[in-house]
């Protein structure tokens, strides 16, 4: 198992990198935040969980042991796949995650994109136990500013199920309500804030 990638950065795109580790460039899923501290030329440490399929194998990176290890923890819920973990950490820091699962706080799970109120019982109900708060803050570092972050915040949001028409309503609703945090450009302050707002009017559930 492939526990961590260390090498250099050669691609990063809007859900993915590759990092090239002794000739060989591997390829990893990740959130907005992890991605926005990879730069191409850099070397990077990354930590990974693979997540094997009958058809494929896929690595998933994150920037921390501690947010991999959440990962991880939500996989093991019925009906949280990769792609829906890594939008609950696309949204919540890991800490936010450990304290929203020991509170029994549904409402911060209802915030993430494809998680409705009965998605988010079953979460609270089957990481019972199985995460803690470690006590560490729950202010996730500034992602790192990019150029085109309208371009960056939008694709993800697609990426993520929203369509273009809806991801463009919020980054607009966002932008109005939030002028500061848009003017900052930075990719994950921003991507959380829309989605937070897209979430609240999120009625999927059952995932």
């Amino acid at each position: 198992m492939i526990s961590s990638l260390n090498g250099v950065v050669t691609h990063v795109a809007l859900n993915s990198a590759v990092i090239d580790v002794s000739g060989f460039g591997m390829l990893i899923q990740a959130t907005p935040q992890t991605l926005a501290g990879l730069h191409v030329g850099r070397d990077a440490l990354v930590h990974t969980s693979m997540v094997v399929r009958e058809d494929s194998m896929t690595l998933f990176g994150f920037a921390t042991p501690g947010e991999r290890e959440v990962f991880e923890v939500l996989l093991s819920v019925a009906g949280v796949g990769p792609r829906l973990a890594l939008a609950v950490l696309a949204v919540h820091t890991p800490e936010d995650v450990r304290v929203a699962a020991s509170s029994g706080d549904t409402k911060a799970f209802t915030r993430v994109p494809g998680i409705g109120p009965k998605g988010a019982q079953r979460i609270v109900l089957e990481l019972a136990g199985k995460l803690a708060p470690t006590g560490e803050a729950t202010t996730s570092t500034p992602a790192v500013a990019v150029p085109i972050w309208k371009e960056q915040v939008l694709q993800a949001l697609v990426g993520l199920g929203w369509t273009e028409k809806d991801a463009d309503k919020a980054l607009a609703a966002t932008a109005q309500a939030e002028p500061e945090l848009v003017a900052a450009g930075q990719v994950g302050d921003i991507l959380k804030s829309v989605l937070r707002d897209l979430g609240r009017g999120a009625s999927v559930g059952g995932r």
